[in-house]
């Protein structure tokens, strides 16, 4: 703050007392919505480690959850699996954001996988959301940098794995008219996971969403996915997962 000049009448010299500061109402406003994810370093990762990852879509999107969505997504998928370095095991995709399990190398890995992959999956969803309209929409799609949480205990892989192929459960799509005679999410890879505790049949909708291909994911490398997570016991069809991972 500089320094009052003697010239100045009081007023004037209390008024640049008052300048600056923290102060209510001051700086850049707010962002609506949620906060986007912070613009820090990304945490050192070792290839035996999963990731927990999370992306969100812009509303413009629309909901995500729908046959066309649902396949440009599938065909962004095929494109990670030219990776010798990073891999996609597991995929959630809710109406507003997508949930993943995928392994990496390292950070370095990790960020570039998850960049060739929304780069990828924002082309295609423009296409299907073009061909939907009939008009060219060229907007962003991803609303931030994504969110990780390495997974380095059999226990953190287990409820991470039922936080993500039961995450329709915990928002609710399963109480719909169809849906809810469902077992499994179709719009998830959750037909193809092994690890059901009592799955009877992966293939109940029958709503019109007979014949979506299955989503391309690779198969796990590492041990905390293919067998140290099954130390805490399958995991429930019916499994509701709460606001949070335990």
């Amino acid at each position: 703050m500089r320094k009052p000049r003697k010239h100045e009448e009081p007023a004037q010299q209390e008024l640049f007392k008052r300048r600056g500061g923290k102060r209510p109402g001051a700086g850049r406003p707010r962002k609506q919505g949620r906060a986007s994810e912070k613009h820090q370093k990304r945490e050192r990762l070792a290839a035996r480690y999963p990731v927990h990852v999370n992306i969100r879509v812009e509303k413009a999107v629309g909901q995500l959850r729908r046959r066309r969505a649902y396949q440009a997504f599938r065909r962004a998928l095929r494109t990670s699996l030219a990776h010798t370095d990073f891999a996609v095991v597991h995929v959630s995709i809710q109406r507003e954001h997508i949930h993943l399990i995928v392994e990496a190398r390292d950070e370095v890995a990790l960020a570039k996988g998850m960049q060739g992959l929304q780069i990828a999956a924002a082309r295609y969803l423009n296409g299907a959301i073009s061909s939907e309209r009939g008009a060219v929409r060229r907007g962003r799609v991803f609303i931030d940098r994504y969110h990780a949480r390495i997974l380095k205990t059999p226990r953190e892989v287990r409820n991470a794995l039922a936080y993500v192929i039961n995450n329709w459960r915990h928002h609710r799509e399963d109480r719909g008219m169809e849906s809810m005679f469902w077992e499994v999410d179709p719009f998830s890879t959750a037909r193809s996971f092994v690890g059901w505790q009592d799955l009877r049949d992966p293939d109940t909708p029958r709503d019109g969403l007979e014949g979506l291909d299955a989503l391309p994911c690779a198969s796990s490398q590492t041990w905390l996915l293919n067998v140290g997570w099954q130390r805490h016991g399958l995991i429930r069809v019916g499994h509701v997962p709460g606001p949070e991972l335990e």
